[in-house]
């Protein structure tokens, strides 16, 4: 797409979004034993939340996966990111009275036990910090030494297939973004609160819906052609994609986890204005217009400011309150910038390549909404 063909008349012929009418994700498909009794649990099917919670130990200790192992298992991380979806948007309500039905959760805890052990062993985390040098630590570790990889091929050579991939990926988060991050809030106090408050109000658009990061992500996936039906591309994204997902799902639903939370929030905004400044260099260079990188541009903005309030007001200051998690705040960011990447290292791998990031090497055209 070029300038000559306006986002707005792209959006006029593709409808309305499917995203804002409240559609639910459906069912992925699975992809191994784990993942298909999962699915088969919330189709009703024959499969017993107890035979899930049965086949899930069983194939933990069949494969005895490595740290790494379990990073990248299509299995587990689809599995997991599935049962995690019924504490978010669920899945047409088909599944919602196996959100706390006992055995689907010991299934949940199982995977989750993996995945947490997994990122504590291969993930480097900064030792000996002391509270007080929590934001100094933060922006060390979050600093980038030099132009990053894969933001720099997007913003110089990126095709708009390349782009049109990283949308995909990206949608599994972003078009719910905030939202595991602010499972935290009620489980913080005075200033760090009102720091994670202040963060989150405009990560959903300070009121306004049309400009929730959300919906501003939804409105460059239309500008693009794609879908943006809130998890549509599940199936198309490997693990090394899902495990973003589902490692910060981890830390914002386990309340002994809420440093984490605080620490992946933290390097989440502290890393991402530099980036988000590429990626709408890369699709201006492409010919698209300021409505199509709006979504781009206002995190370019808006996390210059949060990344200020992250390290010192929130990180900073939950240390402060919670000297005996300073670990798990270093813990949570240290995740960020190693899923992070192994995420856009499977992408620029794939693309040097000359294949498809997306499961099955498929081309991204296929995955065009039909109407754009």
């Amino acid at each position: 797409m070029t300038s000559t063909t306006s986002t707005t008349d792209q959006r006029a012929a593709a409808g309305p979004s499917v995203a804002s009418t409240g559609v639910p994700v459906g069912l992925p498909a699975g992809r191994g034993p784990v993942s298909d009794a999962v699915v088969d649990v919330l189709a009703g099917g024959p499969t017993t939340p107890a035979d899930l919670r049965r086949t899930t130990a069983a194939e933990l200790d069949r494969r005895a996966l490595a740290a790494d192992e379990v990073l990248r298992d299509e299995d587990l991380q689809l599995a997991l990111w599935t049962l995690q979806e019924l504490s978010f948007r669920g899945f047409g309500g088909a599944g919602d009275r196996f959100e706390w039905e006992l055995d689907v959760v010991a299934a949940r805890q199982l995977l989750e036990g993996a995945l947490e052990a997994a990122l504590r062993e291969v993930v480097p985390v900064p030792t000996g910090v002391a509270p007080a040098e929590v934001p100094e630590a933060l922006f060390a570790l979050t600093a980038e030494e030099g132009p990053g990889a894969l933001s720099t091929h997007l913003a110089r050579r990126a095709t708009l297939d390349h782009f049109r991939e990283l949308m995909v990926h990206r949608s599994v988060y972003h078009l719910k973004e905030a939202d595991p991050h602010t499972w935290a809030i009620p489980r913080l106090e005075g200033s760090v609160k009102a720091a994670m408050v202040e963060i989150q109000a405009d990560e959903y658009g300070g009121g306004r819906p049309e400009r929730m990061h959300a919906a501003l992500f939804a409105r460059t996936m239309r500008a693009l052609g794609l879908d943006d039906t809130y998890g549509g591309y599940v199936d198309e994204v490997p693990a090394t994609t899902l495990v973003s997902s589902t490692a910060m799902a981890l830390f914002g639903l386990n309340r002994r986890l809420v440093g984490a939370v605080v620490g992946h929030l933290a390097a989440f905004e502290m890393t991402s204005s530099l980036p988000n400044r590429r990626y709408g260099a890369g699709m201006r260079r492409l010919g698209f217009d300021r409505d199509a990188t709006w979504f781009f541009d206002e995190h370019v903005e808006a996390d210059a400011v949060h990344e200020q309030i992250a390290a010192h007001d929130l990180a900073g200051g939950f240390a402060r309150q919670h000297p005996d998690r300073t670990d798990d705040v270093l813990l949570g960011a240290s995740v960020v910038m190693a899923l992070d990447d192994v995420a856009g290292d499977h992408l620029l791998a794939s693309w040097e390549a000359g294949r498809s990031s997306l499961r099955g090497a498929h081309a991204v055209e296929d995955l065009l909404a039909p109407a754009a």
